[in-house]
């Protein structure tokens, strides 16, 4: 079993058009997301998968590329052609057993030891989409819709995924609800074997998945289980160009 991290990027983003170039301290976003996953070990290959050809020739200076199409719906989809991409061109055999990691390419201070933390959820043989949660303590995230909820069951298995604050606390004012119960978010980070996601891709979308915009509801309504493991490392992302200004000194 390899691992492959990709790490999907387009230039077209609706809130932060050309987000993946925008420089931050005198490198470009998507260079130091593929140099935070260079220094995880469990990795054989980082790529980036875009759909541009100015952000093609920018990560060839210092990684590797490869051109997708315009038409993905989603990083996963567009993390499937680039793995097929690599496979047959010969430039890295792909097997039905290995894992490919989806990077998100607006986390430019990823930490590899998260990397390397999804990639053992895949030491369990049964595992064959694994993602991280993080325990949320401040009621801003818990009541926030851009902050996606996870409730996982005793085995770790995600049970569902919800804009809303899930579980709902009942007979408890909101402001008490973080001391009532444990709530936990979704770190957007996917591991899956390359057969699994060949499958979960060619699903037609469901309906929970349109209501919520949440693609991960598609798989567990056609009962594919997503393995969770638990992450204590709190992760920053760029969304706008606001965000930038929000970066704390210390990721640096």
């Amino acid at each position: 079993m390899k691992f492959i991290g990709i790490i999907p990027a387009r230039y077209a983003s609706t809130r932060f058009p050309g987000k993946p170039l925008a420089d931050i301290s005198g490198k470009s976003m998507i260079r130091r997301v593929v140099e935070q996953a260079n220094k995880c070990k469990v990795l054989s290959m980082v790529v980036v998968a875009t759909d541009d050809e100015r952000i093609f020739q920018h990560v060839q200076q210092f990684g590797k590329a490869v051109m997708t199409a315009t038409h993905h719906p989603s990083g996963t989809d567009r993390c499937l052609e680039a793995a097929e991409i690599l496979n047959s061109t010969g430039q890295f055999p792909v097997s039905e057993q290995d894992v490919i990691i989806n990077i998100q390419g607006d986390e430019p201070f990823i930490s590899p030891a998260q990397i390397e933390l999804l990639a053992g959820i895949f030491s369990n043989p049964d595992c064959n989409i694994a993602t991280l949660v993080k325990k949320i303590d401040d009621p801003g995230e818990l009541f926030n819709p851009n902050v996606v909820k996870v409730v996982t069951g005793k085995n770790g298995n995600a049970l569902y995924f919800s804009r809303s604050p899930i579980p709902y606390v009942r007979n408890k004012p909101e402001n008490q609800w973080t001391d009532s119960a444990t709530f936990y978010k979704h770190i957007g980070m996917y591991g899956y074997k390359m057969g699994t996601l060949k499958k979960i891709t060619a699903l037609p979308p469901s309906r929970l998945e349109t209501a919520e915009s949440l693609e991960q509801l598609r798989w567990l309504g056609s009962r594919f289980p997503i393995y969770t493991e638990e992450t204590s490392e709190q992760s920053f992302s760029v969304d706008t160009p606001e965000d930038l200004e929000k970066i704390p000194d210390n990721l640096f």
